[in-house]
């Protein structure tokens, strides 16, 4: 039985729409359910992971439930959960709960299913627009005043395919080649210090109301590895074990072998500017398992313009790690703070450089 990675073949792209915009566009089912939805496009699949990206899957369940709510509501908090890895070359389906409607407060729950199981859930609230009053109390963390600008222009995104596109030949033909969504500097730990103080820049951009509770899973729960100088790819040897394991075209493997080379010179920059010691340990297994997002002044700032992320972990123990992100825009607001907590699992022996 061939699979599609949508339910109607997606429409063609519109040449005045971004990468994120097409990414995220999601299709109403409302003769099946009123609320139900679904991918109409292909989602993406970073090369590697098990799964497709987190942040689709929560910022598709954003876009669902704010299609249930009147317009001078807007969310301040989502709190995800990640049940299963999403498989790209199957739909989603996206069943909006309205659990409560009230006049300051609506609630929403959000389950991305397919096959007919649950991959993702989350409750989603929102507020009324001005409901807090003239009179408040009012604070927020300023923006770092020490992290570089993003330069004035980057290159475009490069091509990233989905993994499961050369599991049939209707598949294949379904996945055009799409850009990797949104643009991202991420800027190497340059601080020494213990685990638990160091912190992690990065500077995100894209072009979508729903771009923020995307990028915001970019990079999270891979902090905590960071700050222990716990490399993602050691050496070639590593490389050469991952495209083994790799199932995908020829042109498939050579982006992947690009990539994994780009993640080991990353991983060797940092460890020389912080002085850090290669002590062995490798990553055997890292998932997330929840994300909550708390947005704030979400109507004060763009997202296709530069946010800077900084993230830090608090805490990592018993195979699992917490990290924290703040998320300011380009002006300085505090716009979103996110708590994403993971599986964080270490190959019990230690790796020997030859």
């Amino acid at each position: 039985m061939s699979k599609h990675s949508t339910l109607i073949k997606p429409p063609k792209a519109l040449p005045h729409h971004s990468p994120m915009e097409s990414v995220l566009s999601l299709l109403r089912l409302t003769d099946i359910e009123p609320d139900l939805f679904t991918n109409a496009r292909p989602l993406w699949h970073p090369p590697g992971a098990r799964g497709i990206f987190g942040g689709a899957a929560i910022a598709q369940c954003l876009s669902a439930a704010q299609a249930t709510i009147p317009p001078d509501f807007t969310v301040h908090s989502m709190h995800c959960y990640f049940v299963l890895a999403g498989d790209s070359s199957i739909p989603i389906l996206y069943h909006v709960e309205r659990v409560r409607d009230g006049r300051s407060f609506i609630t929403r729950t959000v389950q991305a299913r397919q096959r007919g199981r649950p991959i993702f859930t989350t409750t989603l609230s929102f507020v009324k627009e001005n409901s807090g009053g003239t009179i408040k109390a009012e604070h927020f963390v300023p923006m770092p005043t020490h992290v570089p600008p993003p330069p004035a222009s980057i290159p475009p995104p490069q091509p990233a395919r989905h993994r499961g596109s050369s599991k049939n030949k209707t598949a294949a033909k379904e996945d055009e080649e799409q850009e990797v969504p949104f643009d991202q500097i991420r800027m190497p730990i340059t601080t020494p210090g213990e685990p638990h103080t160091k912190k992690a820049y990065n500077w995100i951009r894209a072009p979508h109301l729903s771009a923020l509770a995307y990028m915001s899973d970019s990079y999270f729960i891979g902090t905590v590895p960071r700050v222990h100088n716990i490399p993602r790819i050691s050496s070639a040897r590593t490389i050469e074990r991952a495209l083994v394991a790799f199932r995908g075209s020829p042109d498939e493997k050579e982006e992947m072998r690009a990539y994994l080379e780009r993640l080991k010179d990353e991983d060797a920059e940092e460890l020389a500017l912080t002085g850090g010691a290669d002590d062995g340990r490798r990553i055997g297994m890292m998932v997330s398992l929840d994300h909550t997002i708390y947005f704030h002044n979400p109507r004060s700032f763009r997202a296709d313009e530069w946010m800077l992320a900084e993230v830090e972990s608090p805490w990592a123990g018993e195979g699992r790690g917490l990290a924290i992100q703040r998320i300011w825009s380009k002006d300085g607001i505090l716009i979103a703070t996110c708590i994403q907590e993971g599986l964080v699992r270490l190959n019990q022996t230690r790796e020997h450089k030859i």
